[in-house]
This record gives structure tokens, C-alpha cells and sequence, in this order.
């Protein structure tokens, strides 16, 4: 396949020049409740096959579906967290077609009438900030999983995700470019974990994204789109969009045409492969599900969830820019989690809001991040690391020290103030005490003398010995005016 070159506008070249990407997303995210969305089922992850299932689960003859409200205040309070229209009154439809895993010959889910209308989510790609349209939530139900791998004639059907609640999150086509697939699926995985609605746990596919790509000239009417099914790994999502704007381009200048259809990707050939052709909404024959009367419930209980909603992830980062001072890069990173959030917060309380960041950032984030570990099973607590910073604050050690002090905290526990008096680590102020030091220095190295005078700059060799004799105890600011005085700079 010939490799196409990426412009600076997000526009892709090809031989007969360039292409632009249409991408819209339909992103499946598990409901976080404990039963699934018309029976008392658990959803609990890793049971028994087929452990987990009900009568209405698995279709047996006159059992009747009854709607479970925890799913619906899910549902309304993802709406709400994207700026959505809540629709007070929805319609379940039975979607129709037949697999294995889906004992009752159709899937119930929502067609024309869904519980949440057009929302909003900003994306930040490359310094840039872009608005991306949200057509719709609905809610549906989860098909059961066909096991192909444990008999080589036989293919096992497990129903426990058989009715597991889905919210399916469909966007306009305004992403063009799979950095800004990328951006949104992780944006939307954000706004989820901080609602409580989903825990976006791609690897167990709660959270998964159906990738729709087209590609046209710039200013052209849309292309034909091809789906890439179940999609579970943002690192995936971008190379699958990459891959089929490509494929489609290379077939488009060599004449061909591009069919409509369903395609899997292969993540460990790094392509898309077709599956089916793609479906339209008459195949399915949507019509009314006769067993569930339309879905309705009052303003009353939208406006009690929209006022038990948490401080969402672009409100929170607008707030550590203004109230501590951050960059927006910084408070980009801190706000990504909300663990993370909620872990700084407790650091910069009543301190330094650049100082307890770029410990959070650098220094924390880097050693979980080296050690595989998260802000959950971190050796070293919010408690802990506010009080390094409360001992850099003081002056009590120097910021050399005080990176010493992390890895005994990290390697060994207790409490910083305590370790720094048992272990001597306070740093020097009384420049007094190692201006004998300074002096010999000075004394054995004439030539650094002259190249000092000539060049100040290098005055950072003396700070450096200097920090070597007295065990970096030596407090920086003073031994620079210290030396500076000495040395007639």
C-alpha cells in the first residue's frame, strides 16, 4: 500500500493530491450498576460462563423485561455531563437480527426517540482547542460473547453480558484526523469516570468504539464510510483510523470505488480487514418494543441529578488555572484523572500551587509511571508529599535534599519533617559554617577563579563543589551571594 504524507492541516496527500479524514465515533460504554438493564442479573466481571443469567437474559418464553432506574439516572447524568438535551420521554425499539449470542432474535435499544439529544465535548489537539457535536445517547442492551478458541468444531456461547446496560455515544462526523479520535475517546473516557457512569475500563471492553471513516476532497460532498467494529484501545483507534484513510485513498486514485461496510482491525498486522457489508436501520426493522411502555420521568428528577453532578474536567482545570496558578498544559495533566485531581488538591492545600504541582507531576507521576503503580497504590500519600514541600517551603532542606528525602518516603514510609531531623538533613542558612569550605575551595583552583571573573556564569562550578562538601545541606541562595562576595562578581 503506497504511504501517504501527512499535511499541517490534518489533510492527508495522496498521488492526485490532498485528502481530507471524516471521522465520527460510536463509542459503547458499559453503565456502571450493579444489575443489568431489564433484569436483577449481576454484572460482576470474571464469573463462570453463563453464571450470571436471568430468565429474561436469556429469552425464556413469557419472561417480560422491567427497566432498572439506576441505569436510567446513569444515562441522564452522562447526558448532563456533556451538555445534552434530556429527553423527558423516550421509546424503546426491538432491533432485529440473529447470532448466536443473542438469545431473542433482537436487541432492545433506542432508534428515533433516545434518552439524551445533541450534547458538546472540547477536545485539545496540539495546543488547539476544537467543539465536537454530540448526536445522541441511548440506552441498549449487550449481546452475550461466542467463545471460538476452546474446541476446534465447536463454537461456546456465555450470556453473562447477555442485557448488561450500554450507553451508545454517537458523535457527528467532525473529527478529522485520528490524533482527534484519539483526543475524544479519551476526553469522553474522562467526563465518564468522573460522572461514576462508566469506569472506562477498556480492557475488559466496558468501554469500546465503533470507528467511522470516510475520506474526500477537501470541500467535496461526504465519502462512503466504512465501520470499524469494536475498537477497545485509544492507541488502536488512532492506527485504525490511519490505516483505512489510506487503504480508502489508495483505492479512490487507482480507480476503484468504496464499498459501504463493516470492518474489523487487526491490531497485530496494524490493518483493517472487511467483515460484512454494512447494515442499514431498515435491515434491522426497528419497530416499538410491545413489552416496555415509553420511558418517561419529570423535570424534577433530571434537576436532582444535574445538582448532584461533581466538578466536571474542563470546569476543574479552568479552576487549578485561575485559583494555583498553573499552566494550562499542568493543569491539563493533573485534571486528566480525577484521582490524580483529588491527589494534588490535598498537596496544595494551604501551600504553593506551582510547587505542589511540579512534585505531583515530575517527580510522583514519573516514579508510578516507572513503576507500573497509580495514585491508588502509591508509597507515598498526599499527606507525605505536602509535607516535602511544606520542608522546601521553609527552607528546612534544599531542593537536592529534598529529592532524597522522596526516595527514602517511597522506599521506607514515615513522616518527612520527622526523617529530616533523625537523619541531620536540615539544610545549612548560617553560611558561617562552610564558609571554610568555600575559602579552600577557592584556594585550589585558581584557574576556575579567572574564568569565573571573566565568565559569571560559571559560577555554578563552585555551587556544585561547594554542595558536594557540605552533603547539598548548604542553602543555595545564600552560597551564590556568598561566592559572588568572594570572588568580587
Amino acid at each position: 500500500m503506497a504511504e501517504t504524507a501527512k499535511t499541517s492541516t490534518n489533510l492527508l496527500r495522496g498521488a492526485t493530491g490532498d485528502w481530507e479524514v471524516v471521522i465520527g465515533l460510536e463509542v459503547h460504554a458499559q453503565v456502571a450498576s450493579n444489575a443489568k438493564l431489564f433484569s436483577g442479573a449481576s454484572t460482576a466481571f470474571g464469573a463462570a460462563p453463563n453464571s450470571h443469567v436471568s430468565l429474561v437474559d436469556a429469552a425464556m418464553p413469557g419472561m417480560l423485561p422491567v427497566i432498572n432506574e439506576a441505569c436510567v439516572a446513569q444515562a441522564v447524568r452522562t447526558g448532563l455531563g456533556l451538555k445534552a438535551a434530556i429527553n423527558n420521554r423516550s421509546i424503546f425499539d426491538r432491533k432485529n437480527y440473529f447470532y448466536p449470542d443473542l438469545p431473542q432474535g433482537y436487541q432492545i435499544s433506542q432508534f428515533k426517540n433516545p434518552i439524551v439529544g445533541e450534547g458538546q465535548i472540547e477536545i485539545d489537539v496540539d495546543g488547539s482547542s476544537k467543539t465536537i457535536g454530540i448526536e445522541r445517547l441511548h440506552l441498549e442492551q449487550d449481546a452475550g460473547k461466542s467463545i471460538h478458541d476452546q474446541h476446534p468444531d465447536y463454537s461456546y456461547v456465555d450470556l453473562n453480558r447477555s442485557g448488561v446496560a450500554l450507553m451508545e455515544i454517537v458523535s457527528r462526523p467532525d473529527l478529522r484526523s485520528a490524533k482527534e479520535a484519539q483526543a475524544y475517546v479519551t476526553k469522553l473516557r474522562t467526563i465518564l469516570r468522573y460522572l461514576g457512569t462508566c469506569d472506562g475500563d477498556m480492557e475488559k471492553g466496558n468501554l469500546r468504539a465503533d470507528v467511522n471513516v470516510s475520506v474526500r476532497k477537501p470541500g467535496a460532498a461526504l465519502g462512503t464510510r466504512c465501520e470499524i467494529k469494536n475498537v477497545n484501545s485509544i492507541r488502536f483507534i488512532g492506527q485504525a483510523v490511519e490505516y483505512e484513510a489510506r487503504r480508502q485513498i489508495d483505492i479512490i486514485e487507482d480507480g476503484g470505488t468504496i464499498h459501504q461496510e463493516t470492518r474489523l482491525y487487526d491490531n497485530a498486522k496494524g490493518e483493517t480487514r472487511s467483515m460484512r457489508s454494512k447494515e442499514e436501520a431498515h435491515d434491522y426493522r426497528y419497530f416499538p418494543d410491545p413489552d416496555l411502555l415509553p420511558l418517561e420521568f419529570s423535570q424534577a428528577f433530571v434537576d436532582a441529578l444535574k445538582a448532584d453532578l461533581p466538578e466536571l474536567p474542563d470546569e476543574k482545570r479552568q479552576r487549578f488555572i485561575a485559583s494555583y496558578g498553573l499552566s494550562p498544559y499542568d493543569a491539563s495533566v493533573l485534571v486528566a484523572e480525577r484521582e490524580n485531581a483529588d491527589y494534588f488538591e490535598a498537596v496544595a492545600k494551604g501551600r504553593d500551587g506551582k510547587t505542589a504541582a511540579n512534585w505531583v507531576i515530575n517527580e510522583l507521576f514519573g516514579r508510578l509511571n516507572k513503576e507500573g503503580k497509580t495514585v491508588a497504590t502509591s508509597p507515598v500519600s498526599a499527606s507525605q508529599l505536602g509535607g516535602i514541600v511544606d520542608l522546601i517551603g521553609a527552607a528546612t532542606i534544599s531542593g537536592k535534599l529534598a529529592k532524597d528525602l522522596f526516595e527514602i518516603v517511597w522506599t521506607e514510609g514515615g513522616d518527612p519533617k520527622a526523617i529530616v531531623k533523625a537523619r541531620g538533613m536540615e539544610q545549612v542558612t548560617d553560611m558561617g559554617a562552610i564558609e571554610a569550605a568555600v575559602d579552600a575551595i577557592i584556594a585550589a583552583n585558581p584557574d576556575k577563579v579567572a574564568q569565573v571573573i571573566a565568565k559569571p556564569s560559571m559560577l555554578g562550578w563552585f555551587v556544585g563543589q561547594v554542595m558536594k562538601q557540605s552533603g547539598g545541606k548548604a542553602n543555595p541562595q545564600a552560597l551564590n551571594d556568598l561566592l559572588k562576595k568572594k570572588l568580587g562578581i
